[in-house]
């Protein structure tokens, strides 16, 4: 039976920037990992892609990153 979901999540990506732009603004400004999501083809330019593979404590201080960068935005 297929699953009803997976373990990522499809984030658009703030402002309408490059995906890949983004993702390697987010690794120099944060250290978090994610993919963009142009490399899964041109329909997902636009969005970056986070695994939630790590830890509980782990994605909850990625979090943290996050809301802290998108404040300073």
């Amino acid at each position: 039976e297929p699953p009803e979901a997976t373990f990522y999540f499809w984030v658009p990506v703030p402002a309408g920037g490059s995906s890949i732009d983004f993702c390697a603004g987010l690794l120099e400004e944060t250290g978090i990992v994610a993919t963009p999501g142009v490399g899964f083809g041109a329909g997902g330019e636009g969005y970056f892609r986070l695994s939630l593979t790590a830890s509980t404590d782990t994605i909850r201080r990625a979090g943290e990153r996050l809301e802290e960068r998108a404040s300073r935005s």
